[in-house]
């Protein structure tokens, strides 16, 4: 029997903040769509932008790249839409984001990248969560991309991008989705073999030859001083 999806309440602190649209300036996103028929330099850049958005910057590698998707966007047989589903169940995807993090971390990333927004609560991480460990990860994207939210946002044709500011960890500008949520999570750190930034030895100072103060040096004299008492004076 399938398990049903939790409920949860559509609200989070970060709904106060306007969203871009209603907050134009210099931090307003450049939308990419093909609704204006592209031109092939144009067509790149929609591209190009649907891999930063679903990979992120730090993950964007030649071999992320998805060659048979992007001929079929460029030649009209698949929408944006549908070029973003295909990334988001690549072999890349999946061992970049899915396999280096627990099913909660997942979420949260997806419906950033997709949704374009933060997770409302913790309620909605489980839900989601139970929906992938029930349903499969292809499941729970056809739930974000045919959502609502989704299609009112971004419709078939437009490249997903970050909708709402988060300016409380800043004084000016919105924090990217990758900076304020690494790929993967510190549970996966020793698992995947990362290096460990802790010493378990003493700490000891060294100060190398050269550096100490050679016959003559002021530095001594100074010491000498130091030394001289003031009832010898």
């Amino acid at each position: 029997m399938a398990i049903p999806m939790l409920s949860y309440s559509f609200s989070t602190q970060n709904q106060r903040v306007d969203g871009f649209e209603y907050f134009p300036g210099e931090e307003q996103p450049k939308i990419y769509t093909t609704d204006n028929l592209p031109t092939a330099l144009e067509m790149d850049e929609i591209i190009w932008a649907a891999y930063r958005q679903i990979f992120s910057e730090h993950q964007i590698l030649s071999s992320t790249r998805e060659p048979f998707l992007e001929s079929q966007l460029r030649f009209n047989q698949i929408r944006v839409k549908d070029f973003i589903k295909g990334l988001l169940l690549s072999d890349s995807f999946y061992n970049l984001n899915y396999n280096v993090n627990n099913n909660y971390r997942f979420v949260e990333m997806c419906i950033q990248r997709v949704l374009g927004r933060d997770i409302y609560n913790e309620r909605e991480k489980l839900a989601f969560s139970v929906i992938i460990g029930s349903k499969g990860l292809e499941f729970f994207i056809d739930i974000l991309l045919n959502s609502e939210e989704y299609l009112e946002n971004f419709g078939d044709n437009t490249v997903p991008y970050q909708r709402r500011r988060v300016i409380a960890q800043r004084s000016k500008g919105e924090i990217p989705f990758n900076l304020k949520i690494p790929r993967m999570g510190k549970e996966f750190l020793v698992k995947q073999g990362m290096p460990q930034l802790l010493w378990p030895g003493p700490v000891r100072k060294f100060r190398p030859q050269e550096q100490k103060p050679k016959a003559g040096d002021p530095a001594l004299f100074l010491d000498m001083v130091s030394e001289v008492s003031p009832a010898s004076v």
